[in-house]
This record gives C-alpha cells, sequence and structure tokens, in this order.
C-alpha cells in the first residue's frame, strides 16, 4: 500500500507541476504588433501636406512648365487606340500597325459592376502589401542650403518625371538617387462574386504523395467532410502509380523517386487560386481545421504565409515555430542561426504570432510562394530549407487555433504493411543525403555554419 501511495504521489506531483508550468506558458505576455498598419500612408499625408503648403507659400511666384516637357510627363490616364489599317492583302504584314484590344468587353453588362468593384477591392489589398515607407518620396528642406529628395524618386525606363526642388547652386551640389525601373504589374485574383469568404474559390489544397495511397484517400475523404468542392491538387511520384480521381481532384504523376520538393514544385505550379494550403499526405481534418481563420489572417495582415499545428494521436500539439537570423561573416561564408520560438504577437489575433518558419501545414499567398520555389535538389528529408531560402521574401506567421490531425506513426513491427515498409526505406535519409544539404548550404546559400537550439 505505501508503494502504491508513493507511485500515485510522484504521479499528482509531476501532473501538478506540468499544469504549473502551463500556467505560467500561457500567462507570458509577450509584445504584439500591428500588421495591418500601414506606415507609407501617414508618409504620403504628410507629403501632400507639404507639397499643398509649399503651393500656397509661393502662389505669387509664377511659373511654367514647357510644352516639350509637359507632353512627357505622365497624366495618370491612358487611353488604347488602334491605328487605322488599309483592308488589303498582305497589309498587315506591309504596313504594321498599332492595334489595340479592351479586356472589359469580356464581360457581360449585368457583371461588369460588380467584377469593378472586386477587382479594386484586390487592388487595394495588393498596394498594401506591395508598398512600403521606403517607396514614399521624402524631401530635405531647403535649409542646408539645398532642398532634395532623400528617398522615394522613381521613373520608368525612357519616361520623364518632375523633380520640383532646388539640388544645385553656388558652392553647393545635392546627390540623390532615382530608381530607374519598370512599374510593378499586379497579380489579381478574382474572389468570386457576394461578400464573404468563398474557399472553394480562394484555396487550393496541394500534397505530394509516394506509395501511401491508402493515408492519401483518408486525407482526401476527411478534407471532403468539410470542404467539398475545393481543389485538391497532388503530385507523385510513386513507382508504380494508382489513378486518384473524384470531384475537384487533379493528380499528377512524376518520374519515379524524383523528389519531395520537385513534389511540391509540380503541385504549387499548378495552383491557379488566391491562396494554396500545403498538407502532408497522412494528415486528417477535423473540426478544429478551419482554413478560413488561415484567409482571414492572410486577407487582414501583411503576412505571406500562415501555418497552423498538428495534433498526434497522443493529444501532443505541435507548431515547429522558429526564428531565424544571419550572421555576418568573412570570405569563408555567413553563420546561420535557427532558434525554437517567435518574435512577437500579431495584435487582433491572439492566436498567432510572427515568426521565420513554420510546420509542415500552412496556407501562403500563390504567387509569392512560387516565388521562393522549393529546391528540387532536396530528394528526401527538407523542411526548414525552404524558409531558410524565404528569409527575407516571406512574412511568415503561425496560428496555433487552426489544427490538422496526424496519422499514428506509432506502429509495432508485425503491424506495419509492405507499404509501410517501402516507404520507409525511401523515409530516412543516408549519410550521402546529408552531405548533399550541406553542401548546398555551403555553395548555394554561401554560409560556412549553422547553429540550432
Amino acid at each position: 500500500m505505501i508503494m502504491r501511495f508513493t507511485h500515485k504521489a510522484s504521479a499528482l506531483a509531476v501532473v501538478l507541476f506540468a499544469a504549473i508550468l502551463l500556467s505560467f506558458w500561457m500567462s507570458v505576455d509577450y509584445r504584439t504588433v500591428d500588421l495591418r498598419s500601414q506606415p507609407g500612408s501617414t508618409l504620403k499625408k504628410l507629403f501632400d501636406q507639404r507639397v499643398q503648403l509649399l503651393q500656397e507659400s509661393y502662389s505669387e511666384i509664377p511659373f511654367r512648365i514647357k510644352e516639350s516637357v509637359l507632353g512627357l510627363l505622365p497624366h495618370n490616364r491612358c487611353v488604347c487606340q488602334s491605328e487605322k489599317t488599309i483592308d488589303l492583302p498582305f497589309s498587315r504584314m506591309l504596313f504594321p500597325r498599332v492595334s489595340a484590344k479592351v479586356f472589359h468587353t469580356a464581360f457581360q453588362a449585368s457583371e461588369l459592376e460588380e467584377v469593378k468593384r472586386r477587382r479594386a477591392e484586390e487592388y487595394q489589398s495588393f498596394k498594401k502589401r506591395s508598398q512600403s515607407a521606403a517607396d514614399f518620396i521624402i524631401v530635405a528642406e531647403a535649409n542646408s542650403p539645398l532642398q532634395y529628395p532623400t528617398q522615394g524618386v522613381k521613373v520608368q525606363p525612357k519616361k520623364t518625371i518632375l523633380i520640383p526642388v532646388e539640388f544645385c547652386t553656388e558652392g553647393y551640389t545635392a546627390v540623390f538617387t532615382i530608381k530607374i525601373r519598370h512599374s510593378l504589374i499586379p497579380k489579381l485574383y478574382n474572389p468570386g462574386s457576394g461578400r464573404g469568404y468563398k474557399i472553394s474559390k480562394l484555396v487550393t489544397i496541394a500534397t505530394k504523395t509516394f506509395l501511401r495511397y491508402d493515408k492519401l484517400q483518408v486525407l482526401i475523404d476527411s478534407i471532403r467532410q468539410f470542404y467539398p468542392t475545393v481543389t485538391i491538387v497532388i503530385a507523385d511520384d510513386s513507382e508504380h502509380p494508382k489513378p486518384v480521381t473524384g470531384p475537384y481532384i487533379e493528380h499528377y504523376i512524376m518520374p519515379f523517386g524524383k523528389g519531395w520538393f520537385a513534389g511540391r514544385n509540380l503541385a504549387v505550379s499548378q495552383v491557379t487560386t488566391k491562396y494554396v494550403l500545403w498538407v502532408d499526405d497522412d494528415f486528417i481534418f477535423t473540426s478544429d481545421t478551419k482554413i478560413e481563420k488561415f484567409v482571414d489572417v492572410l486577407e487582414k495582415t501583411t503576412l505571406d504565409l500562415v501555418g497552423g499545428a498538428v495534433r498526434e494521436v497522443t493529444g501532443y500539439t505541435a507548431t515547429f515555430r522558429h526564428t531565424i537570423s544571419v550572421e555576418p561573416g568573412d570570405e569563408d561564408g555567413d553563420c546561420l542561426h535557427i532558434r525554437r520560438g517567435f518574435h512577437h504577437g500579431i495584435q487582433g489575433f491572439p492566436n498567432c504570432v510572427v515568426s521565420d518558419a513554420v510546420i509542415n501545414f500552412f496556407m501562403a499567398r500563390t504567387d509569392k510562394i512560387q516565388q521562393v520555389g522549393f529546391d528540387p535538389q532536396l530528394v528526401r528529408i527538407a523542411h526548414l530549407e525552404f524558409f531558410i531560402d524565404a528569409l527575407g521574401v516571406l512574412h511568415v506567421g503561425s496560428c496555433n487555433d487552426v489544427i490538422v490531425s496526424h496519422t499514428s506513426k506509432i506502429k509495432l513491427p508485425w503491424g506495419q504493411s509492405e507499404t509501410d515498409k517501402a516507404y520507409a526505406k525511401f523515409r530516412e535519409p543516408s549519410t550521402t543525403t546529408q552531405v548533399a544539404q550541406d553542401r548546398l548550404f555551403y555553395f548555394k546559400n554561401r554560409l560556412q555554419c549553422l547553429t540550432y537550439k
């Protein structure tokens, strides 16, 4: 009896200690940042106010822009017009003329206004994500004694702009940078008519499979329970592919053993929606897998990618949040430091934080994830390598209230199927695989070392 009591007391002490630690951890008040704010808009207002003040201060001074210059300046309006052609044989070949095409005629008159509204909303969202405070012009006051822009002057190739400042007087010269580059063409996604998030119009689910068709079918069945019309894109490099069919399923066959990241590239390349949700082929959707929350975060913040949480059969839930930093080195290369944790919370989303890497269950802006891509040289084991390549390109977050379940990995030797045994042979990385990864880090990423904690 004493022995039993001691064991029970020890178990109770462990549980109490764990509860205290959990309570302490949950009560930690970490810093949150408003990712919805746009500092550029404040700068633009200040600049507009300053321009208006200058105009009012010197309104008595007459000035005139030369006609030759005025004709070169942008007018913030454009018209596409065709040149008249003579309808003769080979006339287009012998006398090429400018042809024009308008795009709004592709829509019915009854739907055009709604399409314009959706496009305007998407464009405003695009500008908020693609512009920053560094893009707006800042002018140094004329007390140096020159007045000149310190940032934000941009002009398209072979175009003309006005720089209304004084940057050269007797004994003084101002030097500043002008960026010469083409305007950024937006890539907008039509979210569908009406209000609210239409998941099937906004999200495509992508996965990579190899041999495990039984687990893949479980994943598909679980998705269909909650999202019956969302498109699922499957990249498959099995040696003897089996057909995977059904509504809203796209199954792409690859060369045998082509690899993990090559499969990711293929799957993501076929996505045409605004967002792509990446899942492993042994995940299971449940009532906690509410991907609408991912969409809400990406729509309302500057994040490009947001990860969720994966729950094991034991009840343990992982987010795999990490921060990544690069320490400048010498001619031998830089030093990469990876640490568990995150940077700060996100205002308005109490279950979300900003990090640099997340777990293998995430939603991302399709165009941004395609921009980074997945290195196909990484064949078997790779995950953090993608986030290392994405450092400085993707703004990454993590929300622990969007949860997907994981098929049990606990398999007794006599309970393994032939498929499980075959998969395990390819799953485990070899020494050659690790050496290949290290060589990539050294040369491609110009790293001399890596630390992990």
